[in-house]
């Protein structure tokens, strides 16, 4: 096969070379620029999601952020505070324990521990302090160091104590830290520095839930927050950082090594020396503590019981912007007429004895229960408990209650040696609080009715009982009653009454008797009253008459059920002592009727007294005077000679004074009421049920149980200067007729029996056996004689 020779293609048919399109070549980016673009897209997107942050933030999306106005009308609840005669605090009424006070009435000690300490820029910044918050943000999120502080500034706590903190999750700490920055900014903008530093240290919370500097100046120093020297001041500020944990009085070696650190940088700062800090950094912690508060302070028995009184003021009185007033967060500023002195004078006395006759009452029953064998004591006073009450209302059936009443629990119980902790149960806790007796005490001015010191309990935290108004049978201290009457109703003073045991058939059978069972002789009103001869004041009753005793006892302001039986002479009737210590006063004041008087006037928060509360008292006498006087002339007896005679003889009271023992049926009940002239103080003391006594009379009298505190009070008085010249007070005498017929002997054994039915004018020469053991069998046969004769008198007056 021939081959073909290749054709040379034509120029028509040549094809022309393709040219290749090259790209042109980009200089390389650096990876440098891409990163710094990266970044700057990056930052746009940040900026964009912080603006947006803010603005939920700033919008209050994530939680209240005030306005302007609303800051401008920022309100902390202050307690309202009761306080006495002479403007010293008794006690506080609250949700938060807290009081305000003025940058004026603030030490400046406070005030540079506190820059020092938590905001050492605080006058440099406006709320937000940018090197503080960049140095806490590189130390605790790039060096990871818990302890770099807060970085917030004193402006930002005021914003995070006034608008709690939400959670948030991741997001929970820019949320708040954001929010409290931008309070705090607009409080900068409101207020001046001042102010802000006054807000804070009255808003800040302390130790021991007091809210605000005078209000832990006053538990940890007892002083105005103006007082507090260097070290104190840096003891308070210390408690900032942990307030449970540099707490001075529960910790006191962390709160000295804290105080130190609050010294060392006011060091720093030079607030003071290096020699100043040294000499306070050696200075002990100094506390002086105590708390005032609604439970506990100078006077909570009176407290609560002005308090229904001020809730009912309150609900009948507007703010002016209409809203009715708060008692627990108005900052009411209450006067009272209660004297501080006395009222510390009191509580001491009663602390001191109580705490003793609690010992001697333990050591009486050697460990048995008081009430003996009687069951139930314990299950009465289990059925009024708050608990049992409780588990009751929900329905819960009595065999689980007993089941529940004896599971055991760890409990804080109140002793004379201070509060313990046992695990006892609820059963086991009424048992205890069984076995204290308890006291009442009330002290009022005889004249205008008011109230000078008022002690309800012997300790109101665990015994909210008022034993002051709770009613008791007052036994032989409603006696001067008796005799006051007497004389109202025309018998007079000279008259002599029988000591003799006596049956009263109208009385189903029933007879009086005498405490030392001594069943002789005769007795003056006034030997009768001193030695408080029961038989006589039964028969003294009956001359008078029931019905003219008990219309006595109620011009004298005695309100309360009084049997109209014979054994009211004796003290039957339950009174409360309120009501026993307004008669006494109506006595010492010659007649007229006082009622207690102790609400002078409530103030709003800067001191506009908003309304006061006039003393309106009888001016009228209801009573004879010369009676009046005469009856404080016999009680002065009782006090010099008769069963309170240790008043002077232990206790030194020489100057004017006169009162009255009280002792009731079993030794349930111990009474003494005492009268100055100026001043009548009643105290009554027993257990919280009756069956709960002394076995004795010895232990169980009103001598005992009860004179003590008053001796005790009215010796702690008249120690006191400020109250020297209340001893040389005098109560007004009686008339010279009525002193002549009241200065005869108050005893006789016998008397001639004159023609004149029971008009006993000649009287033998006073006889004791002891005294006179040799007396002549003659005379004494003599006497016998008229003896009988005398008794066989009173026979025939009983039969008519």
């Amino acid at each position: 096969m021939v081959k073909k020779a290749p054709v040379k293609p034509s120029a028509r048919t040549r094809r022309k070379p393709v040219k290749r399109k090259t790209k042109k070549k980009q200089p390389k980016q650096s990876i440098g620029k891409k990163i710094l673009f990266f970044l700057f897209k990056a930052g746009i997107v940040c900026i964009l999601l912080s603006a947006l942050f803010f603005f939920i933030v700033y919008i209050g999306i994530t939680g209240p952020v005030p306005s302007k106005g609303q800051l401008q009308k920022i309100t902390n609840p202050v307690a309202s505070e009761v306080f006495s005669e002479e403007g010293k605090l008794l006690g506080r009424y609250y949700i938060q324990n807290r009081s305000n006070v003025s940058f004026d009435e603030i030490s400046p000690n406070i005030i540079h521990a506190l820059v020092a300490t938590e905001d050492a820029r605080f006058y440099e910044h406006k709320g937000i302090d940018e090197k503080a918050l960049l140095r806490v943000l590189f130390k605790s999120i790039l060096l990871q160091n818990r302890r770099a502080g807060g970085g917030s500034t004193l402006s930002q706590q005021i914003a995070k104590n006034l608008y709690p903190r939400r959670n948030f999750s991741i997001f929970t700490l820019p949320v708040n830290k954001l929010r409290e920055a931008i309070i705090a900014y607009r409080l900068e903008k409101i207020y001046s520095k001042d102010e802000i530093l006054t807000f804070y240290l009255n808003t800040v919370p302390f130790a021991e839930n007091t809210f605000g500097v005078e209000t832990a100046a006053e538990r940890f120093f007892s002083k105005k927050p103006l007082q507090l020297k260097v070290n104190e001041a840096a003891v308070l500020v210390g408690m900032l950082k942990a307030n449970s944990t540099y707490n001075p009085r529960a910790h006191p070696e962390k709160a000295l090594e804290r105080r130190n650190v609050v010294i060392n940088q006011m060091v720093k700062y030079s607030y003071i020396t290096k020699a100043e800090g040294d000499f306070y950094k050696a200075e002990p912690l100094g506390l002086r503590y105590q708390v005032i508060s609604y439970n506990r302070g100078p006077a909570p028995y009176f407290v609560e019981k002005l308090r229904p009184r001020l809730v009912k003021w309150c609900e009948e009185h507007n703010k002016p912007d209409g809203t009715p007033y708060n008692l627990y967060t108005d900052g009411l500023r209450i006067q009272t007429t209660v004297n501080y002195k006395l009222q510390k004078y009191a509580e001491q006395s009663v602390r001191e004895h109580m705490k003793q006759l609690q010992r001697v009452f333990d050591n009486h029953w050697k460990g048995q229960p008081p009430w003996g064998k009687d069951v139930g004591v314990v299950m009465r006073a289990m059925k009024r408990s708050a608990h049992y009450k409780k588990l009751v209302a929900k329905g819960m059936p009595e065999e689980e209650i007993d089941r529940v009443f004896k599971v055991k629990k760890p409990v804080h119980i109140f002793t004379w040696d201070g509060i313990k902790k046992k695990n006892l149960s609820p059963l086991d806790s009424i048992k205890h609080y069984l076995k204290y007796l308890n006291t009442g005490l009330l002290a009022i001015d005889p004249d205008y009715g008011e109230v000078k010191a008022y002690i309800g309990g012997i300790d109101f935290r665990y015994f909210k009982y008022d034993h002051t108004t709770s009613e008791r049978q007052v036994g032989s201290t409603f006696k001067p009653i008796v005799y006051l009457a007497a004389l109202e109703d025309g018998i007079e003073p000279t008259h002599y009454f029988a000591n003799e045991k006596k049956i009263y058939d109208d009385y189903d059978d029933w007879s009086p008797k005498n405490s030392h069972d001594n069943y002789e002789g005769y007795y003056s009103m006034e030997g009768a009253l001193s030695e408080s001869i029961n038989t006589v004041a039964v028969e003294v009753l009956m001359e008078t008459g029931v019905n003219d005793v008990v219309r006595t006892a109620r011009k004298l302001g005695i309100t309360s059920g009084l049997p109209k039986y014979p054994s009211l002479a004796l003290g039957v009737a339950s009174i409360s002592l309120e009501e026993m210590v307004c008669a006494y006063a109506a006595i010492a004041n010659g007649g007229h009727q006082v009622k207690p008087y102790y609400l002078v006037s409530i103030s709003n928060a800067e001191g506009n007294i908003l309304e006061e509360f006039e003393n309106i008292q009888e001016q009228e006498n209801v009573l004879d005077t010369k009676n009046c006087r005469a009856i404080t002339h016999m009680l002065n007896s009782v006090v010099t000679t008769g069963t309170g005679s240790i008043m002077k003889t232990i206790y030194g009271i020489n100057s004017d004074f006169a009162g009255k023992t009280g002792t009731t049926q079993n030794q349930s009940d111990g009474w003494f009421i005492g009268m100055s002239p100026n001043l009548v103080t009643g105290v009554w003391v027993g257990a919280q049920d009756p069956a709960v006594h002394f076995r004795t009379i010895t232990y169980g009298q009103g001598g005992y149980m009860a004179l003590p505190i008053v001796g005790k009070f009215y010796h702690k008085l008249y120690k006191d200067p400020s109250f020297s010249g209340w001893k040389l007070l005098e109560f007004e005498k009686p008339s010279d007729e009525m002193l002549a017929s009241l200065n005869i002997p108050h005893y006789k054994e016998v008397l001639e029996v004159e023609k004149r039915f029971f008009d006993f004018s000649k009287i033998f020469g006073k006889k004791d056996k002891k005294e006179q053991p040799h007396q002549s069998e003659k005379k004494e046969k003599k006497e016998k004689k008229v003896w009988e004769k005398i008794k066989d008198i009173f026979r025939k007056k009983e039969k008519r």
